[in-house]
């Protein structure tokens, strides 16, 4: 089902999120994860709310890993930077990296890079970078 949901994508991890109830997806490399297709028709019938697509960043990248984030049917084809995923994704890569400190990039057509500290005491992810304001308003309590 995911890998429909990828369009064919070479799938080589798949997690469940502990939070969010997205699914995380490992491909193989940057192309992989800013040239899939994916079928947003399929993802609608996946048992998660959203798919995360990631791979470590290649040697002499300045990233740590690249990522993009998928949530149909939460009203967000693609998310253009997700917080909430980059939060899964430092857990993610931690335990395979040994680190704690990222600089990540969202490969989405708006893009971003983010700085990311884990603090596995505290079980906190630090999030950085540069933001956009798309909206502004109050909300009365």
């Amino acid at each position: 089902m995911i890998t429909k949901a990828l369009n064919g994508a070479t799938i080589l991890d798949t997690k469940a999120t502990a939070t969010n109830n997205n699914i995380l997806v490992v491909l193989p490399s940057l192309e992989s994860v800013t040239e899939l297709q994916p079928r947003m028709d399929d993802i609608l019938k996946c048992p998660c709310d959203g798919i995360i697509v990631t791979a470590a960043g290649h040697a002499g990248s300045p990233y740590d890993f690249h990522s993009r984030y998928f949530a149909p049917k939460l009203g967000v084809d693609e998310d253009p930077v997700c917080g909430s995923a980059h939060c899964a994704l430092a857990h993610y890569w931690s335990l395979k990296m040994n680190k704690c400190d990222f600089l990540a990039y969202q490969a989405s057509r708006r893009s971003g890079t983010l700085k990311i500290q884990l603090d596995k005491e505290k079980q906190r992810v630090l999030l950085r970078g540069k933001a956009v304001t798309v909206m502004e308003g109050h909300v009365l309590v």
